[in-house]
């Protein structure tokens, strides 16, 4: 084959393959057109309902934490066990599928998830609410993996890209509708319909999936996999105190805290030996190996990075919207629909153009966009309107989806199809794991950088400086003009200028970090010479990594 036909696949995505399923080991096989929309169909209500839960949660949890007498460190357990479980699950759904069938855990999760979610809704205390929460997330931890897996199958080659485009929509509801949905409900019924809205999606969902699903012919006859005990328990503690160590840092100061140092000296030995067990055990419960494949390690690690600075990205905009322009929960949420609606038109379209554009393209485009909302973001005010918020919004929803679309296609582009529930788990892991990182990073620096800038402002806030005196004089009488005695009108002066000092601290925090989050996503752009996207093969050539 000539060297010019060589460089001009060079970026090119993975297309359909002559030959049969060995051409190919990536490649996965063309399924009948009306069987991948079945399948797709199948699969999306159990995704959405567990992209969407985590957010919905966390709108209600100021109602939840009122109506079961909860203070504010113990109402968070209610998110971090939910959050524990999913984690735990994720890299497991490759070992669950090979030893009790994917249909059938596939299923499982479902019944779980729907049925925690009505026992949370009938919970009433923090105890038994915590519960429920961590055997919702069992069931939801592995219903991502597993769709993404099975829309990988679905589709043929070709169209592996819309295939994606059509799983990240899904995925990415979550954070984008959530917000919305929770604060609606939150707002005009009472908290538990935030988990009982899950029951007709979950029946339905089960349902159709036990009409349609049916176990790949891998998974028939096949021997079952052996229970890894040690593997399990050494994953099982190591992310589950990763996980709590990231959710309470903050709110125990980090590493002054000997709690906070516990964890991560136990997440750090757990891991660590669970890593070296995997590699070593004959038949690891979750196959660290996948990773040898350069193209799925590249993509993944750099999702990770991309989950650090996207989820920081959608925590920030409405914290800053409730907290500085005085939004409530239903507000924010619409403000951020104009990015959940161009996500919806995007990712589809991205998806048809993979195949043209090529993954690396697509990213650095997306970086690209996300990074300049960021830096538009960057520039809010205290008097920032709607319509200023929404052109980055538009834009970064654009970045998003290229970024989503092409990273999960090429990534999972070369992966056999018997190791691509293995894969899939490992990828959602990663990416969850950089976005619990990204959002604990996040409240760290804005807690920081709101003292910070408080101190640095505080400075001019005394009887020396003419502009604090004259402002401290029109406020006095203002109050004073209401009927206030002189020395109240002066305290009322104070303690107003005090909330504005606060307000304007907290705008420079805001700032800053919106455009330290696009700077992140500018540093992600030399990574992509680090992304080996396949060439495309011809009839008789095997799969090829890009240098």
């Amino acid at each position: 084959m000539s060297a010019a036909i060589s460089r001009n696949r060079r970026d090119a995505p993975p297309g359909p393959v002559a030959g049969g399923a060995d051409s190919a080991p990536g490649a996965p096989q063309a399924a009948p057109a009306e069987n991948k929309w079945l399948v797709s169909m199948a699969v999306i209500f159990g995704v959405l309902m567990s992209a969407i839960d985590t957010s919905v949660v966390n709108v209600a949890l100021p109602n939840i934490q009122g109506n079961v007498g909860a203070t504010q460190q113990e109402i968070t357990w209610i998110s971090t066990g939910y959050l524990i479980s999913v984690v735990i699950l994720m890299p497991l759904t490759n070992w669950l599928s090979l030893r009790f069938g994917r249909k059938k855990v596939y299923l499982t999760s479902l019944v779980v998830f729907t049925a925690a979610s009505f026992m949370c809704g009938i919970s009433r205390s923090l105890g038994e609410l915590i519960f429920w929460r961590v055997i919702q997330g069992f069931g939801a931890g592995t219903l991502q993996p597993l769709a993404q897996a099975m829309f990988r199958e679905a589709f043929p080659p070709e169209q592996q890209g819309l295939a994606m485009g059509i799983f990240g929509l899904v995925v990415l509801s979550g954070p984008a509708i959530g917000p919305t949905l929770g604060g609606y409900i939150t707002d005009n019924f009472n908290w538990p319909w935030i988990f009982f809205i899950n029951l007709p999606i979950g029946v339905i969902g089960f349902l159709v999936a036990l009409r349609v699903l049916e176990d790949p012919p891998y998974m028939h006859g096949g021997s079952r996999a052996k229970v890894d005990a040690v593997g399990i328990a050494l994953l099982t503690v190591g992310l589950a105190t990763l996980q709590t160590m990231l959710e309470q840092g903050e709110e125990d100061d980090w590493f002054s805290s000997a709690f906070i140092c516990w964890l991560t000296a136990i997440a750090a030995v757990s891991l660590i030996g669970f890593i070296w067990w995997e590699l070593t055990h004959d038949e690891p419960a979750v196959d660290l190996r996948v990773l040898k494949n350069v193209t799925f390690a590249s993509g993944t690690f750099i999702g990770g990075i991309l989950g650090v600075g996207l989820f920081a990205s959608l925590f920030l905009l409405p914290q800053y919207m409730q907290v500085l322009l005085g939004f409530d929960a239903t507000q924010s949420g619409l403000a951020l629909m104009p990015r959940s609606l161009t996500m919806m038109v995007v990712m589809p379209i991205g998806g048809a153009l993979y195949n043209r554009l090529g993954a690396r393209f697509m990213i650095g485009v997306g970086l690209a966009l996300a990074g300049y909302a960021q830096w538009v973001m960057g520039h809010f005010t205290l008097e920032t309107g709607r319509q200023d918020i929404l052109i980055p919004q538009v834009i970064q929803g654009v970045g998003f989806a290229l970024v989503f679309v092409a990273l999960s296609t090429a990534a999972l582009a070369t992966i056999p199809k018997a190791k691509m529930t293995s894969a899939t788990g490992l990828n959602n892991l990663i990416r969850q794991l950089g976005g619990s990182f990204g959002t604990a990073l996040v409240v760290t620096l804005l807690t920081r950088h709101v003292a910070q800038a408080r101190a640095d402002l505080v400075q001019y806030a005394s009887t020396g400086d003419p502009a604090f005196m004259q402002r401290w004089s029109g406020l006095t009488g203002t109050f004073a003009a209401q009927g206030h005695p002189l020395e109240t009108a002066r305290q009322m002066a104070l303690r107003a200028l005090d909330g504005l000092i606060q307000r304007q601290a907290a705008m420079v925090a805001y700032e800053y970090i919106f455009l330290w989050i696009g700077l992140l996503f500018a540093l992600c752009l030399p990574l992509l010479l680090f992304l080996k996207t396949p060439m495309r093969p011809a009839v008789d050539d095997p799969v090829v990594m890009a240098e």
